[in-house]
């Protein structure tokens, strides 16, 4: 009687840096207002939001391109002041790194690391 040894092979499967998520994503729509300068040199600030976020970044749509490695200042608007104590006046800015872009029709989608993960 002659047996068979089947032999399993491990396969490994490399992911690029890009592809390594260090924090799972929501998938929620924050407004933001973004403060920085586009890729044609001109300071801005622009309400938008997020497709996507998470402790280490988020993804955002945009109507004008920014500079691959540019850095933009991210606030989330804040609901007026209430007297009960309860609800923060404001949030501190957020510092982020534009890590890619995609352009899809006039709108812009722009991918950005956080410098600071969130707490």
């Amino acid at each position: 009687m002659v047996m068979e040894k089947n032999v399993a092979r491990e396969r490994t499967i490399e992911i690029g840096n890009a592809d390594r998520r260090h924090a799972s994503r929501l998938h929620l729509q924050v407004p933001m207002f973004v403060r920085g300068t586009d890729a044609y040199g001109e300071d801005f600030i622009e309400l938008a939001k997020t497709l996507d976020i998470s402790a280490t970044g988020a993804y955002l749509t945009l109507p004008r391109p920014l500079l691959k490695q540019g850095m933009v200042t991210l606030t989330v608007p804040t609901p007026s002041v209430s007297n009960s104590g309860l609800v923060p006046a404001s949030m501190a800015p957020i510092s982020a790194r534009v890590i890619r872009q995609k352009e899809v029709g006039d709108i812009h989608l722009i991918g950005v690391q956080f410098v600071r993960p969130l707490d």
